[in-house]
C-alpha cells in the first residue's frame, strides 16, 4: 500500500508519520509538497499536524486552499482515503470534507499531553480492528481542538455512525472530566458519511514506537493495513 503525506509550511509531524509508516510499518511512503498537483499514485493520503502557514487566519483556513488540496479533495471525492491528524483535521473542516469546526479550546490555552480516547464504531477503516472497550493512550497538542457541530449535524454523525473516538478517562469512562478542550459530546475524531476520510485531533502517530513507551496509536495504523 502506498502512503502520501502531504508537507505544508508550518507542517511539523510530517516526518512522524513518514518514519512510522517506512521505517515502522515497512510501507511505500511519498512526500507530497503543498504546492505539487501529483498524488503519485498513493492509495492513502494523510494531512499531519503541525501549524500550516503559520494558523493565519484560522487554523487549516490557508492550507484548504493549497495547490495540491485541489487534487486531494478530487482524491477523497472519488472514495480515495484520507486521514486528517490535528491540524490536517483542521484542515478536513474547512475543506467541507468531513462535518463540524475545530473551535478554540474552553481554555483558551494551547494543550500539550497525553489524553485518553475510545473508539466509538468498528465500521471504518481505521478502527475495524480497534477494541471499542479499551481506552487508548494518544498526545494531543493543539490550541484550537473543541470539536463542534450544530444539533442538526450532531444528529447526523451519530445516526450515521461517523464519531470515530469520544475522549475517556483511562477506564473508558466518557465524562465531562476527560474532556480536554470542551469537544461537544467529547468527539475526539469524525469521519465522512462514505467512510473514506477521518479527521481526528489526538496524535496516534507519536504513540506508536516502543522507544516512546507507548504503542496504542499502532491499532489505528494496523486497522488500516489489515482492513484494506
Amino acid at each position: 500500500m502506498k502512503f502520501g503525506v502531504v508537507v505544508f509550511p508550518g507542517s511539523n509531524c510530517d516526518q512522524d508519520a513518514i518514519n512510522l509508516l517506512s521505517n515502522g510499518l515497512g510501507q511505500q511512503v511519498a512526500t507530497l509538497w503543498h504546492k505539487d498537483h501529483d498524488l503519485q499514485g498513493c492509495d492513502f493520503i494523510i494531512l499531519p499536524g503541525g501549524f500550516s502557514y503559520g494558523d493565519y487566519l484560522r487554523s487549516g483556513a490557508i492550507a484548504r486552499f493549497s495547490p495540491i488540496m485541489k487534487e486531494v479533495i478530487e482524491f477523497a471525492n472519488k472514495g480515495g482515503y484520507l486521514m486528517g491528524i490535528c491540524n490536517g483535521f483542521q484542515v478536513l473542516t474547512e475543506a467541507g470534507l468531513v462535518p463540524g469546526a475545530l473551535l478554540h479550546n474552553v481554555n483558551r490555552k494551547f494543550i500539550s499531553k497525553n489524553i485518553y480516547m475510545k473508539a466509538q464504531t468498528e465500521n471504518s477503516l481505521i478502527t475495524s480492528q480497534v477494541d471499542t472497550a479499551k481506552a487508548l493512550k494518544i498526545p494531543i497538542a493543539h490550541g484550537e481542538g473543541n470539536y463542534y457541530a450544530d444539533a442538526e449535524v450532531l444528529k447526523m454523525i451519530n445516526d450515521n455512525d461517523q464519531v470515530l473516538f469520544r475522549y475517556c478517562d483511562e477506564n473508558g469512562n466518557i465524562t465531562p472530566e476527560a474532556n480536554p478542550n470542551g469537544s461537544i459530546q467529547n468527539i475526539a475524531g469524525v469521519c465522512n458519511k462514505n467512510r473514506n476520510v477521518f479527521g481526528l485531533m489526538p496524535h496516534p502517530e507519536r504513540a506508536a514506537d516502543p522507544i516512546l513507551a507507548n504503542e496504542d496509536g499502532l491499532a489505528l495504523f494496523e486497522s488500516i493495513l489489515q482492513t484494506v
